[in-house]
């Protein structure tokens, strides 16, 4: 599925469940919701989305923790669920989905490559749950948009079946 018609799909699984969504982006800078509110009546599922590429915004805004970001990076397991955990407490969403990766060309490293994601999603009353995405350094377009698809992905999938 394409991207358009992933977000779609997630905007008719939120609205025929009656919740909204969030998102917390970093690598994505806003993709993710611009996907979502394309879709004529996204006012109907979307709540808001934090844009929050730098280490302070990503504090400020969404209350990660500096010591994880000094323990961990931005880009990490612990960052993306502090991103989706605090997205959920600081609106009014029932699902956020959050990233932070290295979309490149450059800002990698041995331990953390270009094309590294983390994906955080975040579903009111359960457990934030993380992954991560190694993508192929094929530039940087190309892997904001592979983010931007395994984030409506996780999405969908968090929500289950109807």
């Amino acid at each position: 599925m394409s991207n358009s018609e992933l977000a779609i799909a997630l905007f008719e699984a939120c609205r025929e469940r009656g919740i909204m969504v969030a998102t917390a982006e970093s690598c994505t800078g806003g993709m993710i919701i611009a996907a979502l509110t394309d879709i004529a009546g996204s006012s109907a599922v979307v709540d808001r989305g934090f844009i929050t590429y730098s280490n302070d915004a990503k504090m400020d805004m969404l209350g990660v923790s500096a010591a994880t970001l000094e323990a961990h990076g931005a880009v990490s397991r612990e960052t993306a669920i502090e991103m989706a955990a605090g997205a959920l407490a600081r609106s009014r969403a029932e699902l956020t989905l959050a990233v932070t990766g290295i979309a490149g060309p450059g800002g990698g490293s041995a331990q953390k490559p270009v094309g590294l994601v983390w994906f955080g999603v975040g579903l009111k009353g359960q457990t934030v749950t993380a992954e991560h995405r190694q993508f192929a350094d094929k530039g940087r377009d190309f892997i904001r948009r592979e983010t931007v698809g395994h984030a409506l992905e996780l999405g969908l999938r968090a929500l289950g079946p109807n």
